[in-house]
């Protein structure tokens, strides 16, 4: 049976991937005392993603980086980062003692799997089309060798839903393929919207159209 541990949570309406650096705004009382003891006593805790008002399953461990500014009102703006993922075997609304929500769960394991280079190229090529279609002003990874699919899963068009399935692929090969089929399927929709918002600028203007010869 698989090793468990207690981790107190922060449920979001977000999905969050690993590695990935989270500026966080900290009003709520629950969350204050949460993170006043992540600084005092290092404690991590998990992001689990809040879906469909459902709670999920899998979640993202979090380690507090900072705290930037304390608010007079007690309330905190933080900088947190990813390390890890985790699947909740049991929630508990509130941990014994506290505000805030916990539970028991299971570290679930990064499988160490490099992408395969063609692939990483094509789909950074899709991303840098949609960028552009979409008018997006964002730099994308140079090194293709060592990118990964994480670094750009939020800006590729998913929705929280499959942001949420994409987190639960568990080797690098897969959130490939997945990554690869959306950009697939989204990319025609795109550019036909792209060609619809340009025909309707050019409605009213003049027209040089060079007529066919026959």
């Amino acid at each position: 049976m698989a090793r468990t541990r207690f981790l107190p949570m922060f449920p979001l309406k977000l999905v969050v991937f690993p590695n990935e650096k989270l500026n966080l705004h900290i009003f709520e009382p629950r969350y204050k005392q949460l993170i006043m003891e992540c600084e005092a006593d290092g404690k991590t805790f998990g992001i689990p993603a809040f879906i469909n008002n459902k709670m999920m399953d899998i979640g993202t461990e979090m380690r507090l980086i900072a705290i930037e500014k304390r608010h007079a009102k007690g309330e905190m703006d933080i900088r947190t980062e990813a390390i890890g993922l985790f699947k909740i075997i049991d929630f508990y609304n509130q941990a014994i003692g506290k505000m805030y929500g916990a539970a028991d769960i299971e570290t679930l394991k990064i499988v160490e799997t490099k992408g395969d280079f063609l692939t990483n190229e094509a789909i950074l090529t899709q991303v840098a089309e949609l960028f552009q279609l979409l008018s997006v002003n964002k730099e994308l990874p140079t090194d293709i060798a060592n990118f990964e699919t994480y670094d750009v899963a939020h800006y590729v068009g998913f929705s929280v839903e499959q942001e949420y399935d994409f987190l639960c692929v568990r080797t690098e090969l897969e959130r490939q393929n997945f990554m690869q089929k959306h950009l697939n399927a989204v990319l025609p929709v795109v550019r036909e919207m792209e060609y619809l918002r340009q025909r309707a600028l050019l409605n009213g203007h003049f027209k040089n159209i060079i007529p066919p010869k026959f």
